[in-house]
C-alpha cells in the first residue's frame, strides 16, 4: 500500500505545483514539460531498460540454472547458510535462494550491475516460491530487498571514473567515505528489518559474521589507501571484477561437465525464464519511472531543498551540505537522475570542492529504493510491499547522514 500512496502522491504533487506555476507565475510551458517527461520516461522504461535487460536476464538466468544443476549454488548456500539462516529464518537450510542471494550481493559489492539485477530477480523468484501469500511481500523478501537497496559496494568505479573525467585532482579521494557510508546504510537496513521481524541480532553467528565482514572491509580499505595508487586501484577494480564476472559461468559450466550434464540444454531452460521475467516487469517500470519523471520535472525537489535550507538557516551551523542534497533526494528515486545531479554538482562547484565530493559520496551511499521495489516485486507479482519502503528509506537516510558526517570529517 505504501507504494500505491507514494505513486499517487507523485502525480498529485506534480499537478498542484504545475498548476500554481501556470496560474500565479505565468509558466505556460510547465504542463508541456510534464507531458513530454511522461512520454520520454515511458519510452525509456521499455527501450532503454526493459529490452536491454532481456539479453542480460536470459544469459545470467541460463548460467544460474547451470549452476543450480551442477550443485554450485547449493555449495555456496552451505557456506553462507549459518549467517543467512538467522537473517532469513523462513528460508529452509541449503535452499537455492540462499546461494542466489549471495550471488546478487557479491555482484553488487563489485559494482557488477549488469549481472546483479538478473541474479537478484532470480533470488526474488525463489523467495516467492516459499511465500505463502503470493500478493504480499514475505519477511525474507523484504530483508533481501532492503539489503539490496542499501547499495553496499566496495568498488565505486563509475563514480571515480566520472571524477577523473571532470578533472578531479585525486578522483579516488571519495573511495573511503563511500565504502563506509554504504556499509552504515547496509547495517542500519539489516538492523531495521531484524527489529521489525523480531530477529535476535545478538546471536553469536550474526555478530561473528558482521564483525568478520567489517574487519575484511576495513583491511581492504587500509591496504588500498596505503599501498595502492589511484591508477592501481582503478586497474585492480576493473581487472578483478571482470575476471570474476567471467569466472562465474566458466566454473558453473566446468561443474556441470564434471557431473556429465547437458550444459547447453540447462542454459536454454534457464534463459527462457529470463525473457518472461523481462516482459513481466515492463508495466511496473513504466508506472514508477513515469511518476518519478513528473515529480522531478515539476520542480518539487528544488522546493524540498529550499525548505531544508530555510529550516537550517535558523541554526548557527555549517549548511554547505544542503547544496549537495538534490543528489541524495534523487538517489532513492532514480539512479540516472542521481548520477546526472552528481555530475551537475561537480560542474557547478568543482569536483574537488566540499559539495562536489559530497555529491559523489551521496551517490555511492545507497541505491534506487523505489525503482528496485517496483522492479523486484513486480517481477514476481507482489502487490503489497508492507514495510519494505519505510525500511529501505531508513537505510537510505542512515547512508545520507553518514555521508554528510564523513565528508565533513575527510574534507572539512
Amino acid at each position: 500500500m505504501a507504494l500505491n500512496y507514494i505513486w499517487i502522491a507523485f502525480f498529485l504533487i506534480a499537478f498542484v505545483i504545475a498548476l500554481i506555476k501556470l496560474i500565479f507565475f505565468g509558466d505556460t510551458e510547465i504542463f508541456q514539460k510534464l507531458v513530454e517527461s511522461l512520454f520520454d520516461s515511458s519510452k525509456s522504461s521499455v527501450m532503454d531498460i526493459a529490452l536491454p535487460l532481456v539479453g542480460a536476464m536470459a544469459f545470467w538466468l541460463g548460467i544460474m540454472n547451470i549452476g543450480e544443476k551442477a550443485g554450485a549454488i547449493n555449495f555456496l548456500s552451505r557456506i553462507v547458510g549459518p549467517f543467512f539462516n538467522r537473517l532469513f529464518p523462513e528460508v529452509p537450510k541449503n535452499h537455492p535462494a540462499t546461494g542466489q542471494m549471495m550471488m546478487n550481493f557479491s555482484a553488487n559489492l563489485l559494482g557488477l550491475d549488469n549481472a546483479a539485477t538478473p541474479l537478484g530477480l532470480k533470488a526474488m523468484g525463489s523467495l516467492q516460491e516459499l511465500n505463502p501469500n503470493k500478493d504480499t511481500a514475505s519477511n525474507a523478501q523484504i530483508m533481501f530487498l532492503v539489503l539490496h537497496t542499501s547499495g553496499l559496494q566496495l568498488l565505486p568505479v563509475t563514480i571515480i571514473a566520472q571524477r577523473a573525467i571532470l578533472g578531479a585532482h585525486d578522483p579516488t579521494d571519495v573511495f573511503l567515505p563511500i565504502i563506509i557510508a554504504t556499509y552504515v546504510a547496509t547495517l542500519v537496513g539489516m538492523l531495521t528489518c531484524a527489529i521489525w521481524q523480531k530477529i535476535n541480532i545478538f546471536d553469536k553467528v550474526i555478530i561473528a559474521w558482521v564483525l568478520g565482514l567489517s574487519s575484511l572491509i576495513g583491511l581492504m580499505i587500509w591496504y588500498f589507501t596505503n599501498y595502492m595508487s589511484r591508477d592501481e586501484i582503478s586497474a585492480f577494480s576493473k581487472v578483478f571484477s571482470n575476471v570474476l564476472l567471467f569466472a562465474i559461468p566458466v566454473v558453473f559450466i566446468a561443474g556441470a561437465l564434471w557431473k556429465k550434464l547437458n550444459v547447453f540444454e540447462a542454459f536454454i531452460e534457464g534463459a527462457v525464464g529470463g525473457f518472461k521475467t523481462s516482459v513481466q516487469i515492463i508495466p511496473y517500470l513504466v508506472a514508477m519511472l513515469a511518476a518519478i519523471a513528473v515529480f522531478r520535472n515539476c520542480g518539487a525537489l528544488g522546493y524540498i531543498v529550499d525548505g531544508i535550507r530555510w529550516s537550517f538557516s535558523h541554526f548557527n551551523m555549517d549548511t554547505r551540505f544542503i547544496d549537495g542534497l538534490p543528489v541524495a533526494i534523487m538517489k532513492p528515486l532514480s539512479g540516472s537522475g542521481s548520477k546526472a545531479m552528481m555530475i551537475e554538482t561537480m560542474k557547478t562547484f568543482g569536483p574537488d570542492s566540499f559539495v562536489g565530493r559530497l555529491g559523489c559520496v551521496f551517490n555511492g551511499s545507497a541505491d534506487t529504493t523505489f525503482y528496485i521495489v517496483a522492479l523486484y516485486f513486480g517481477s514476481v507479482g507482489v502487490k503489497r510491499s508492507r514495510y519494505a519502503i519505510p525500511a529501505g528509506l531508513i537505510a537510505d537516510l542512515a547512508g545520507v547522514v553518514a555521508a554528510i558526517l564523513l565528508t565533513y570529517l575527510f574534507f572539512g
